[in-house]
């Protein structure tokens, strides 16, 4: 069983990196050279800036390369309690936002003929409670008078139907997501980036900046490069960093298996129409089929930060969640186990804008892979001169209480949401 994230194993190298040292002058530096990066970097190279992309290890290394490949429209809240918080014209917007990603992942795609297995086959929310699936009725209700008509209710028997298992009371059915190889996407992401003109560097580890009347001075492992703007592109990166951010985002370790290649017949069987499919508990798991015909299934198996001892205990406790939910892959291989950090803020909206002079984008909350292509955008706009792009600039950003950039509140939360999951 390998430990390497499974879309970074099988995913071609990234060939485009610069060699030389850090050094020159550029329009703008990128710190972080995952997809809100790289996004960025392309984007801003189109419009004629010079860019240089630092990233601390490889492109896509961290939260992009080891995520769990789900690309869909929906906010990390429920959307009734989202609206219940902020209003219906506010929930409606950040709604849409999340419908825009989608179609910003699947522009660039298209746009730049990256062969990452792009395909449309929606997200299923499956209800693990009967409780849960009357909430899921009322937010069905909701969505489909309010932004989105073109969510689906499924019955128990319509769900078991689309999962073939017998764990559910029903789903919710959103058609507005994809599905995609995120480390070929990623790669090719990074390519497209140094194809239009960025400069991207690898190994690169930012070790602070400094204003100057021209803009920046940015220091890293490698060099240092003077720029008029910066844009923080980090998300939970452990690599240090300004300690503003690291009190506010919280990493989370996330953990996924990969099986090994599933046969046709049980893959049809288990999953008609091979969707993303997330259940409904607050330690609930998510799951899909690769492009190579095995099963991704991953979750916040333990609240704990990743790292080999974690992940290998975690890959127990999702492969045993896996088998009971499918007693069909009891004999099953798993040859994948990895873990990664998810950048949660407080309220799991995204956070992007300005500090001290400095841009950032971040705080996707288990749902980057669209919103990081898509902010990157958005922030290669925002640094053109216009704020406006920007959906998330009204939100206030306080500091998690008693949060100092270690997380040593996460057995806590866990035990609190094992405890909510066992009464809800």
């Amino acid at each position: 069983m390998r430990s390497e994230s499974y879309w970074l194993d099988t995913a071609a190298p990234f060939v485009g990196a610069q060699s030389a040292a850090v050094e020159g002058q550029v329009d703008v530096v990128i710190v972080g050279g995952g997809f809100t990066g790289l996004s960025a970097a392309r984007a801003l190279a189109m419009k004629g800036a010079s860019v240089a992309v630092l990233e601390a290890g490889r492109v896509i290394g961290e939260a992009s390369g080891r995520n769990g490949g789900q690309c869909n429209t929906g906010v990390a809240q429920d959307y009734a309690a989202l609206t219940a918080s902020l209003g219906a014209d506010q929930a409606r917007a950040y709604y849409k936002a999340y419908e825009s990603a989608v179609q910003s992942v699947v522009t660039v795609v298209e746009q730049e003929h990256i062969a990452c297995d792009l395909k449309r086959n929606g997200k299923l929310k499956l209800a693990a409670k009967a409780m849960h699936y009357d909430g899921m009725a009322r937010t069905c209700e909701l969505i489909r008078r309010e932004v989105d008509a073109d969510v689906e209710l499924l019955s128990a028997e319509q769900a078991r139907a689309e999962v073939d298992s017998a764990e559910f009371h029903g789903g919710l059915l959103q058609r507005n997501g994809v599905q995609m190889h995120v480390g070929r996407f990623g790669v090719g992401l990074a390519e497209a980036a140094v194809r239009h003109g960025a400069q991207v560097y690898q190994d690169a580890a930012v070790t602070g900046w400094k204003a100057n009347p021209a803009g920046f001075k940015v220091n890293t492992a490698r060099g240092s490069i003077q720029a008029r703007q910066i844009l923080l592109a980090t998300g939970a990166c452990q690599h240090g960093g300004p300690g503003w951010y690291r009190r506010r985002i919280v990493p989370v370790g996330s953990f996924v298996v990969a099986t090994e290649v599933l046969p046709q017949a049980l893959i049809d069987q288990l999953f008609a129409h091979q969707r993303s499919y997330v259940t409904s508990r607050l330690i609930g798991n998510y799951f899909r089929i690769t492009p190579d015909n095995r099963l991704l299934f991953g979750g916040r198996a333990r609240f704990a930060m990743s790292n080999s001892t974690s992940d290998a205990k975690s890959g127990k406790v999702l492969r045993s969640a896996m088998v009971q939910m499918f007693p069909a892959l009891a004999n099953v291989k798993v040859d994948y186990c990895w873990g990664g950090l998810v950048d949660m803020t407080s309220d799991r909206l995204p956070r992007a804008g300005e500090h001290d002079g400095v841009f950032y984008s971040m705080g996707y909350s288990g749902h980057g892979v669209q919103m990081s292509v898509h902010m990157g955008q958005v922030m290669a706009d925002v640094l053109d001169g216009n704020p406006a792009a920007n959906p998330w600039r009204e939100l206030d950003w306080p500091a998690v209480p008693g949060h100092f950039g270690t997380p040593w509140f996460l057995p806590l939360v866990g035990a609190y949401y094992r405890y909510q999951d066992s009464r809800h």
